[in-house]
């Protein structure tokens, strides 16, 4: 019998966590600087969205994107995300006018908008646009016929400008100064009050000095999103990079994805630029008069500390400071790191012991992400110049991280490191790194959740276990062996590995507990990722719950599968935004005397689990799992900052008769008791 099973759209999940995001700015019990970063974090995240997914369903549409839906279900997506931004946009607006500005003067922080600057500005405002501003524009005249390119993340002004006898109207574009010039500028201090201006509003108000002799009739702002993603050819590893160098600078002229404008744009002016940029329908979003207002994290903020939300300072571990060696630590038992709420330094204090040791031979490792002037990669160069064989697979298709990925793959090379690349058809996104020692001395091996990155670890929250686990070590040895081409057909005894033995074992694990399930013998599932999408997997968790089984799924991202749904009984799905992005992984399985636990870098996308290598690491020691499944307790048991995902998709937030308990602080709280027993 078929299955009749619903699912979400993947783009339109995705809305729904942004919006979630948006929320946070909403909050008003949270530092205003704390909101406006989140204001501007939603409006990042939606940038890169139109940059890439909705450019995919472009290209669907358009018959060049093989990857995305077909031509019909394209376009019913892209009217569906219009109408969901539409609809967002005008919360946002919303949150920044009527929530964030009036709050930032409340702190004495003035941000000025649509009016004239107060007398006691008007002389500095003159003076700063005429020395500071003004050499920068090149306004260009528009008309129809004339063509002009328009730069992604770029904020323009259009001008209509009328002759002064005529009033024949002239229409005009001008470029902001992205560079020379800051998105807000200070003005004198007035009486224990503090001001800024939007650059953009500093040129509205001198257009009479860039065009004499004309009326300005209306000035507004737009802006352009072309799609950023970089198809590359992948017969070699030698020919993805050159194809990366080369198309990555072609990123700034890839094809218009999203055309906002001011929603005070009277409509003869939006036909007339309709018609002088050949934009059609489908590209309109609708904007408020300021937009890239993703800039707002820059905002300076002239009162301190009590208008931010400052994180606590990441926890020391005294059981590993007692014993000076992160190898003694690890041979005595798994220890498991949490970042950010431990310190990042114990995983480079593993790094540089492993460079320093003398039985240390050879040590590899996977780089995703790779952080600027970094102190993983440091460590790695200290390593070979000290005379050990070190390898780095470095994965070129990280998005948006290629070029800083490729020149520090240079620098790691000239320093005698061996630098394996892209695999053809792969992305490589397990987090893995092995030690290995001569004679009988341990080895040991990594496997993270989150990038081996020391500027993420401060905001993401993830975690990573030091194993010296001989079985865990060399299937780890394995997944280089994959890496660099010398095993096609690898056996693991621990790892799960994407596109080897994942998908079967997580399967064979879900039913599993449907067996215990029908027998009533219970049966327990507790996902945590940050997306699900694959409908194969999805598939085996509805018929999990229909068995009986109880499912808590902790999904801060996409989620396709439906709950509250005839054929989803007993599944919950909850979201967890708060100060640091929820990015750990972690599978567990009841069992009947059999628990099973994995950490892993892998989410339940199609991607993850058929395009990319991922690893996951059983968690072994009774310890360690025991905390892992306390901290997922405090997390379901969350009734600040989670909310329950319904079958409309909405963000709904848990309010119950229990005690307040915000996740993010209870775990920092509880890894403290953990690590400093009084």
């Amino acid at each position: 019998m078929e299955k009749k099973y619903g699912y979400f759209k993947r783009d339109i999940s995705w809305l729904s966590f942004n919006y979630r995001v948006l929320l946070e700015a909403a909050d008003a019990t949270l530092p205003i600087y704390e909101r406006i970063r989140f204001l501007s974090i939603y409006a990042s995240n939606l940038e890169e969205f139109y940059e890439i997914r909705v450019a995919d369903q472009r290209g669907a549409i358009m018959k060049k994107n093989y990857r995305a839906d077909n031509s019909e279900k394209a376009e019913e997506t892209l009217n569906e995300i219009t109408t969901e931004v539409n609809r967002q946009q005008q919360d946002f607006y919303s949150i920044f006018n009527d929530g964030i500005l009036p709050e930032l003067r409340r702190q004495r922080v003035y941000l000025y908008q649509t009016h004239e600057p107060l007398p006691f500005h008007r002389d500095f405002v003159r003076r700063y646009f005429d020395e500071e501003i003004f050499p920068y524009l090149s306004p260009v005249t528009l008309h129809e016929g004339f063509r002009t390119f328009i730069r992604d993340r770029r904020l323009y002004l259009i001008a209509r400008i009328l002759k002064r006898e005529t009033r024949e109207p002239l229409y005009v574009l001008i470029k902001i100064p992205h560079s020379n010039v800051p998105r807000f500028i200070a003005l004198p201090e007035h009486e224990g009050m503090h001001y800024f201006m939007f650059v953009d509003d500093m040129i509205r108000y001198n257009l009479p000095a860039i065009f004499p002799g004309y009326v300005p009739d209306g000035c507004y702002g737009i802006k352009i999103s072309r799609d950023a993603d970089i198809y590359v050819d992948e017969e070699t590893p030698q020919s993805i990079l050159q194809s990366i160098r080369t198309k990555v600078g072609k990123r700034k002229i890839g094809a218009l994805s999203r055309f906002m404008y001011d929603r005070e744009m009277p409509p003869d002016v939006l036909a007339f630029v309709r018609r002088s940029f050949h934009i059609v329908a489908d590209d309109l979003v609708v904007g408020g008069r300021y937009m890239n207002l993703q800039d707002m994290i820059r905002l300076p903020n002239p009162i301190g500390a009590e208008l931010v939300r400052t994180p606590p300072a990441p926890l020391r571990v005294p059981y590993l400071e007692e014993l000076a060696s992160m190898f003694r630590a690890v041979e005595r038992g798994d220890v498991l790191l949490h970042f950010p709420y431990q310190s990042f330094d114990y995983l480079l204090r593993f790094l540089m012991e492993a460079s320093f040791d003398p039985d240390v031979e050879e040590i590899k490792i996977t780089q995703y992400r790779v952080a600027e002037n970094s102190a993983v990669i440091h460590s790695l160069i200290g390593a070979a110049r000290n005379g050990k064989r070190v390898t780095v697979f470095v994965e070129l298709k990280a998005r948006f991280d290629e070029e800083n990925n490729m020149s520090t793959a240079e620098e790691m090379r000239q320093a005698g490191i061996k630098i394996i690349y892209s695999i053809p058809g792969l992305k490589v996104h397990a987090k893995v790194a092995v030690v290995l020692r001569r004679g009988e001395a341990a080895d040991f091996a990594c496997l993270s959740t989150g990038n081996f990155n020391e500027k993420t670890a401060k905001g993401y929250s993830d975690m990573a276990l030091l194993t010296c686990d001989k079985a865990i070590v060399g299937d780890v040895c394995r997944v280089f062996e994959v890496l660099e081409g010398r095993l096609a057909e690898p056996h693991f005894d621990r790892l799960l590995v994407a596109r080897f033995n994942m998908v079967p074992e997580l399967i064979r694990l879900i039913r599993r507990e449907a067996d215990l399930a029908r027998a009533g013998r219970g049966g327990r599932i507790i996902l945590k990722m940050n997306g699900l999408q694959d409908k194969q997997m999805i598939d085996e968790l509805y018929e999990a719950g229909q068995a009986g089984v109880e499912i808590d799924l902790l999904v801060r991202g996409i989620c396709c599968l439906t709950p509250d749904r005839s054929y989803s009984p007993n599944i919950r799905v909850t979201r967890i935004v708060d100060m640091y992005l929820e990015h750990a992984r972690l599978w567990y399985f009841r069992g009947d005397g059999e628990e099973t636990m994995y950490l892993t870098s892998s989410d339940w996308m199609r991607r993850n689990l058929n395009r990319r290598i991922e690893a996951a690491v059983p968690i072994l020691s009774p310890d360690v799992r025991r905390e892992i499944l306390d901290l997922l307790d405090i997390q379901l048991r969350d009734n600040v900052k989670a909310c329950h995902i319904d079958g409309q998709l909405r963000n709904i937030f848990i309010h119950n008769d229990a005690p307040p308990l915000r996740a993010q602080q209870a775990t920092y709280e509880y890894i403290k008791r953990r690590t400093h027993p009084e």
